[in-house]
């Protein structure tokens, strides 16, 4: 029987594009979100704060839930798992129109204070991060500059990017930076400057400029820079995004060489900030994961804080601890290891409760859903 003359059916056909079309949607790279709440009033049901950790176990709760998702700023997505119909509004989405992926960066906006930007106190010292040579010598430059700004004139060293995988110790360096001078650190996540309105988000960034000015001499670190200062590529249709660019230009522009003030902006992905900010960078400094020796280092330094005699080969963990960073040694090895043994009622940490926290650690990174179940 010859089935060459067969005519398609349209359903079957219409189906096919349309799978086609989902397919050759551009790959997200940003979505920041608003959480807005319930769709309804209910005396049963309250509208919870929704604060983030954790960075990335969120990214992966978010990716995992809706990976394939389509999103439009102004749109909102609904969380199905944790917090059923609990929304999410999409505040930027670069590029518009685009799929959600493994690879798409999901952040979660905090609720915009103005007036509540305040200074960062610290004990921790640079001795306390662990390797990023070539960062603490920069910071050494940058603290010379704040001791005596005059002397370096137009060689100031003035804005800074330290990029690199989460938990690195970025943060941590600018902690330690304005701890060692004693002098304010004002420390913001990018995603709090970005306001409801076309205008807040500049006018943010200027209040913050302006702090910092009237303390000098003063550290800003903006977090997650790339939330606010995207390339122009990825960037929405929305009125404030190239009002917000513009605003941080200015501001890292207008910084005379005797100010004191030293702008540093982290990010986990350069590539995507606008390319007329990233040349504003004097320097661009990278954040590496430890090596085998600097997490032995990393290791012994955290394991003589914890509250419980250790019992562990540190030189044998630092080889399986291959690819983590500082914060994830200490937070999903040791800290894990330290609470299983607490729940045992043991008084030692033994190796049998860091093989606990190694197995949940490669666990949750293949089943990211079940952390949440």
């Amino acid at each position: 029987m010859k089935l060459n003359n067969i005519t398609p059916d349209p359903i079957l056909t219409d189906k096919k594009k349309s799978t086609n079309l989902e397919e050759a949607k551009k790959e997200c790279k940003l979505v920041v979100l608003q959480s807005i709440g319930y769709p309804f009033l209910c005396n049963l049901v309250e509208n919870p704060k929704i604060e983030i950790f954790d960075k990335e176990l969120f990214e992966l709760y978010a990716q995992d839930q809706w990976d394939g998702f389509t999103v439009n700023e102004g749109s909102f997505l609904f969380d199905q798992k944790l917090l059923p119909d609990f929304a999410f509004k999409i505040i930027k989405a670069h590029p518009q129109d685009s799929r959600i992926t493994k690879n798409t960066s999901i952040l979660l906006m905090e609720v915009p204070e103005v007036r509540e930007i305040k200074r960062v106190e610290s004990n921790i010292l640079m001795e306390d991060v662990i390797g990023q040579q070539r960062a603490k010598t920069k910071c050494k430059i940058i603290m010379k500059y704040l001791q005596d700004p005059e002397i370096f004139g137009e060689w100031a060293p003035r804005n800074i990017l330290f990029h690199g995988s989460p938990g690195t110790g970025k943060t941590m360096l600018a902690k330690s930076l304005s701890n060692e001078l004693k002098i304010p650190l004002f420390l913001v996540k990018a995603t709090s400057l970005i306001g409801e309105h076309v205008g807040d988000g500049a006018r943010q960034i200027h209040d913050l400029f302006e702090m910092a000015s009237s303390s000098a001499p003063s550290v800003i670190f903006i977090d997650e820079i790339d939330a606010i200062g995207l390339d122009r590529r990825y960037q929405s249709l929305r009125g404030d995004v190239s009002e917000v660019v513009n605003a941080l230009l200015t501001e890292m522009d207008g910084i005379n060489s005797n100010q004191g003030v030293v702008t540093i902006g982290a990010t986990n992905n350069p590539p995507l900030l606008d390319q007329a900010l990233r040349s504003r960078f004097e320097e661009e400094i990278e954040f590496t994961l430890p090596e085998e020796s600097e997490r032995l280092s990393i290791l012994e330094l955290y394991s003589s804080s914890l509250p419980l005699e250790v019992d562990v080969d540190l030189k044998k963990l630092a080889i399986l601890t291959r690819g983590m960073s500082g914060r994830d040694i200490k937070d999903r090895i040791l800290k894990v290891a330290l609470h299983k043994a607490l729940s045992c009622d043991d008084d030692v940490l033994t190796w049998a409760h860091i093989e606990y926290a190694l197995k949940h650690h490669e666990k949750d990174k293949k089943e990211p859903k079940e952390m949440y179940a």
